[in-house]
């Protein structure tokens, strides 16, 4: 097996996800060697197959072997996670932008329904207006796009997730009728 450390770490690029039951791990592709269980919705990079068995490696490096069909495969390699991981004490200023951003959407969405916008002009205030939450119970994950970040916050404190590439701004006219 090539080295499964080698994206371990501050540039570690996880592949998939642990289900949210979490997974079995075993020191070998050989169900009779069991070792710890994987915790639910771990990211893991995928570093060896052999037949339906996986050998992922965890962002500290350890590694094992789990039924690779059970892995969540993430749509494509998170852009930029090679930044260092980092934590943040205090999840409160990212939820607060998180509920402006969304309050903002509602506005226009309730000015639609209510007849007081066009589609046209939804589309044009709205554009640019991005918000990324997933909560899970006592889990979040949380995207800031100032720092271009998700985030994964457990109650306490955020810690970096993956790192997003900026998206491309294109010059949208405003109400004033610039070109």
């Amino acid at each position: 097996m090539d080295d499964p450390y080698a994206n371990a770490g501050p540039g570690f690029r996880p592949t998939h996800v642990v289900p949210e039951d979490g997974l079995p791990t075993w020191a070998a592709p050989d169900p009779s060697h069991p070792t710890a269980r994987l915790d639910p919705l771990l990211p893991v990079r995928l570093a060896e197959t052999s037949g339906d068995w996986a050998c992922v490696v965890c962002s500290n490096g350890w590694s094992a072997w789990v039924d690779g069909r059970l892995l969540v495969a993430l749509p494509h390699h998170p852009p930029g996670t090679a930044r260092p991981l980092t934590t943040t004490a205090d999840p409160r200023p990212l939820l607060a932008e998180l509920e402006r951003s969304l309050a903002s959407y509602r506005r226009l969405v309730d000015e639609l329904a209510d007849g007081r916008l066009d589609l046209e002009t939804f589309r044009r205030r709205s554009h640019g207006l991005r918000v990324g939450a997933v909560l899970d119970g006592p889990a979040a994950w949380l995207l800031d796009l100032d720092q271009g970040r998700w985030y994964f916050c457990d109650g306490a404190r955020l810690q970096t997730y993956a790192t997003v590439e900026p998206v491309p701004t294109e010059h949208v006219p405003t109400e004033a009728g610039d070109a």
